[in-house]
């Protein structure tokens, strides 16, 4: 139990510290606007997590008593999904991207919204919880509801942590980013090898 739960949060984080449209987000709105706006920023994409968490811990559950074959089948679905991100990564451009143009000034409430019905309504993280987290299912006896209640909370504190901790260093952060150039191809093979090493986890 409390193997696979780590495994789960070290996974979150790798994926967390990745480069992706998110914490790119709060990484421009805390260079531009400063830390207190990232953090808003942060704590709107969070709170959309439980909305994603709801929906995937109910839909699923009920899916795993009506049965197996079909809940084999969500995982199989899961397991490709990865392979496809991770292909989907290969081909993406390794260099991160900083654009400081045109960044709107928001109060934090507004960033925080934003930040919430950018992760709501995004299908894509959908997709992604249904792919990521059935296979992580860490106990025979627990309800699987409480079960995806409890990995959808250690997301949300892993993503937690680390994008606040991208707001608050962002001018570190960016720094670094600038000096190193290879930063984006370490993180972009990191990002593949995570995503084929979870893919194969959940078939096995």
């Amino acid at each position: 139990m409390i193997e696979t739960l780590l495994s789960f949060a070290f996974a979150t984080s790798i994926l967390a510290i990745s480069p992706g449209p998110d914490n790119i987000f709060v990484l421009t709105q805390s260079i531009v606007n400063g830390k207190k706006f990232g953090l808003a920023t942060v704590f709107g994409l969070i709170s959309g997590c439980l909305v994603h968490t709801t929906l995937l811990a109910f839909g699923v559950s009920a899916i795993i008593k009506e049965s197996e074959n079909l809940f084999f089948a969500i995982k199989l679905f899961g397991s490709f999904y990865l392979i496809y991100l991770a292909f989907k990564v290969y081909k993406s451009d390794a260099s991160i991207i900083l654009s400081e143009d045109n960044v709107v000034k928001r109060t934090t409430l507004q960033l925080f919204k934003q930040g919430f019905i950018m992760n709501v309504l995004n299908p894509k993280v959908s997709i992604f919880f249904l792919a990521f987290f059935p296979g992580f299912l860490f106990s025979g006896s627990i309800s699987t509801v409480l079960q995806f209640y409890v990995l959808g909370l250690l997301f949300m504190l892993v993503s937690l942590i680390i994008f606040s901790g991208i707001a608050i260093l962002a001018g570190v952060i960016s720094a670094k980013i600038k000096e190193n150039k290879n930063i984006g191809l370490y993180l972009k093979w990191t990002q593949i090898i995570i995503f084929v090493l979870i893919a194969v986890f959940i078939l096995i």
